[in-house]
Order: structure tokens, then sequence, then C-alpha cells
């Protein structure tokens, strides 16, 4: 099955690049674009993508407020936030609200092609510098609902970059049970994505996150 692809993006010659490139790719099938998170909230309603690539500075409703919408709404879509300047504070909003990456608009097309295919398979990938600056700024719970051992397992898994059918292969379960753990990791945990689900297990020692030299 291709990874369902929702575009938004207040440019269209923005999305029109971004068609012509992803759409050269067998395995990724793009179902619609937006123009503005209103109607990217709209569209993952209807059409419940598998990841959603997502401007962040738009009208009508901004990127952050957007994702922060869907992820609540719709927790089984990914959104990786996209952005012209990798600044702070983008980033870190982006990740508040529950996406699971950014990139920079002038991101080479395989580099956006293989970070798509990573958010699709659950995976958390973390810069160095994106580690530091993250750990810093983005809130992790400070006393969450405790996880059972297992949950705790696939904690560990995830925050290390293990793909769900990796994390599966590892624990001797299914996929779908993987993602069910994960679900119920992010309840307890009152947090929206993976990325920050990452962060917390940094933050009490179950991995470490890689260092920037």
């Amino acid at each position: 099955m291709p990874i369902r692809l929702l575009i938004v993006d207040d440019h269209a010659v923005v999305r029109q690049g971004l068609q012509m490139f992803l759409n050269l790719d067998a395995e990724l099938e793009i179902i619609g674009e937006a123009a503005n998170g209103q109607q990217a909230v709209k569209l993952t309603e209807e059409l419940q993508p598998d990841i959603v690539l997502m401007d962040l500075l738009m009208p009508v409703m901004g990127g952050v407020e957007a994702i922060t919408i869907i992820r609540r709404e719709f927790p089984d879509v990914e959104v990786i936030a996209l952005t012209s300047v990798l600044e702070d504070k983008a980033v870190i909003d982006a990740v508040r609200a529950g996406a699971i990456g950014y990139l920079l608009k002038d991101t080479e097309a395989d580099e956006l092609i293989r970070v798509i295919k990573a958010a699709a398979a659950g995976q958390v990938q973390l810069s160095p510098q994106a580690a530091a600056r993250l750990m810093r700024e983005v809130r992790t719970p400070d006393s969450p609902e405790s996880l059972t051992e297992r949950e705790t397992e696939v904690l560990r898994l995830l925050a290390e970059g293990l793909s769900n059918k990796e994390i599966a292969q590892e624990l001797v379960i299914g996929e779908k049970t993987v993602k069910t753990h994960v679900s119920n990791i992010l309840a307890k945990l009152n947090i929206r994505s993976r990325t920050q689900a990452a962060l917390y297990a940094a933050r009490i020692g179950l991995v470490e996150l890689p260092k920037s030299d």
C-alpha cells in the first residue's frame, strides 16, 4: 500500500513542486492538497492521509494550530512540519503541537522522501542539534501516569529511532499491537507526538539522545 500524503502550503508553486517529485516515487500517493490549516483539517477528516506535509505560516489558520487539531482528532495521522527558516520557536511550537518531524523547504527531494517514509513507519529522527534544542525547550510531563513494563520497552525502542515494524520484531508482537502501545503511552504521558515521547525517555534516563559536537 502506498503512503497517502496530504500537502499543505499557501503557495501553489510549492504544492506543485512537491507534487512533481513526490509523484515519481511509486511508494507515495498524493491524495490531496490544501492552501491553509483550516482546509488541511477538513481534508484530513475526509481523506484520512497517512502523512500531512504542513507549512507553518499560512493565512486563515496557521500550521501549528492545524497540527494541534489534527493530532488531537486524528492521532493515527503523522504530521511533518515544512518551514522556510529553521527558527527555534517554529520548530519547538511544531513539536509541541505534535509534529513527528520538520524539514526545511529547500531539503533535497531524496531526503524529503526518506523522512516521509520514516515518519510513516513511526520512526522518530532527531538531529543532535535538534535534540539539544528540544530538550531545553519542550516541556515533558513531570508526573505522568505510570507506564507498564511493556509500554516502557516500547518507549525505549521508539526513542532509539526504531520503526513500528522493528519494534514489533524486537518484542515479537504485531505492528498493530505496537501502535496500540504507542497510543497508550502518548495518552498516559499527555503528549501528542512520538518526538515528545522520545524527549521524555531521554529526560528520565531511559535512552541517550545523540549529542552534538
